[in-house]
This record gives C-alpha cells, structure tokens and sequence, in this order.
C-alpha cells in the first residue's frame, strides 16, 4: 500500500493505491498518526486505487474509524471498486461508515 495525504477546509483525504493487507499495518499506523495531527472534521479514504483488500486491510479501516470516533470526525470511504467493492458490501461496511462513489 502507498498513500498520499492533502488536507483543505478541514477534510484530510488519504488516497491510498496498491494492495491493502496485513504487510501494511506499521505504514497504516504511521498513516493515522499523521492524520490525527491535522485535527479535521473529515477524513476521506480514497481506495479507488486499492486494487485488493484482506480482512487485515477491512481491520485497519476500522481502527481510523474508531481513531475518528475520538474526535468526532467523520470517516468517509470513497472510490471503491472491484474486490474491494465486494469486500466491503461483504462485510456490511455500509453500516459503519459513509462510502461514496
């Protein structure tokens, strides 16, 4: 997995690209630390260039869920296609967290 940050009007966006797995959980960590200084009222995750997810990968969105939940921002998960579409319907992710097209 490889990020990229942008942080305006108080959204920060992550737009993540690669495959998503249980490898990438120190650089995901490393990811929500940085966030989190940035102090926004929404975090947008773009995974419309996250080509595969496991069930590591659907852990880690739900850890900056909940990293979100502590400060009252709102988590927002965009772009996702293919597996990673179907991994998240799967998994119900529609009910944890706003997804957009």
């Amino acid at each position: 997995m490889n990020y990229k940050t942008a942080h305006a009007n108080g959204t920060s966006t992550v737009e993540l690209t690669g495959r998503f797995t249980f490898g990438d959980h120190s650089s995901f960590r490393k990811l929500i630390e940085e966030v989190r200084g940035h102090q926004s009222s929404t975090h947008v995750l773009d995974v419309a260039g996250v080509d595969f997810i496991d069930s590591a990968g659907l852990g880690m969105l739900l850890l900056a869920r909940d990293e979100g939940e502590k400060t009252n921002a709102t988590v927002v998960i965009r772009g996702a296609q293919g597996q990673v579409k179907r991994m998240l319907e799967v998994a119900r992710f529609d009910t944890l967290f706003k997804l957009e097209d």
